[in-house]
């Protein structure tokens, strides 16, 4: 894997990421989430819907970055995509908000023609777009880029429970240790294809319960993260 991938993936990355739970703040204030079990359920949950889902428009974004052939589709084409699979109105806002964080500093630390390209066209892209896009920049695959992004779906939200619940941090990180092993690391090719007409065809798994906590998340009067 490509050592800027790493980068991508840190929490520390001043992109924004810490202050997003991915759906666990409100499902801790309903109980749904509320031990390590219960947490495990719930990232399993969310790397096999929301975090697929980011993994293949993360390599179709990687894909398309490279993409030199006549006639091409744009970059609103392919953000348009990552819309239509994304139904909560709170979620599609926090991935703009992810997006344009992660874009500004991909921008600064990996300077490409691409970053500007998709900057200039989609201000505020989809976090899986700008994502796909700083790993082009910075050197990766769309190999790498999959696994970043379906990791990213659930670092946040396990980091997010422990500041909720005052969980065991060593207990939280061996739990994602064992769901690395679920991680894409070989996504198909219509991932990586840079028609329209390809794109459709990436994957669409649905995750209403991640909408309904989205959702109930943006009208909280209190709240510790923004989404």
């Amino acid at each position: 894997m490509n050592a800027a991938i790493l980068l991508l993936t840190d929490s520390r990355l001043p992109a924004g990421g810490h202050a997003h739970s991915g759906g666990v703040e409100q499902a801790v204030t309903s109980g749904a989430v509320h031990d390590v079990p219960s947490l495990e359920s719930f990232l399993r949950g969310r790397l096999h819907t929301a975090g697929a889902v980011a993994a293949a428009l993360a390599a179709a974004s990687c894909a398309f970055a490279s993409y030199t052939a006549g006639a091409p589709p744009t970059w609103d084409d392919l953000d348009a995509e990552v819309d239509a699979r994304t139904a909560s109105p709170a979620q599609r806002a926090a991935s703009r908000v992810q997006g344009r964080l992660l874009l500004r500093v991909a921008r600064r630390l990996w300077p490409s023609p691409v970053l500007e390209e998709l900057a200039e066209a989609v201000p505020s892209p989809h976090h899986p777009l700008a994502l796909g896009a700083a790993a082009h920049a910075a050197g990766a695959s769309p190999e790498d880029a999959a696994p970043a992004a379906a990791y990213h779906a659930i670092s946040g939200p396990a980091t997010a429970a422990v500041r909720l619940l005052g969980l065991d941090p060593v207990a939280v990180h061996r739990l994602l240790a064992d769901l690395s092993r679920e991680l894409p690391t070989h996504p198909p090719g219509a991932w990586t294809g840079a028609r329209p007409s390809v794109w459709a065809d990436l994957p669409a798994h649905s995750a209403p319960a991640l909408d309904l906590l989205a959702e109930r998340h943006a009208r909280a009067q209190v709240r510790l993260f923004v989404s």
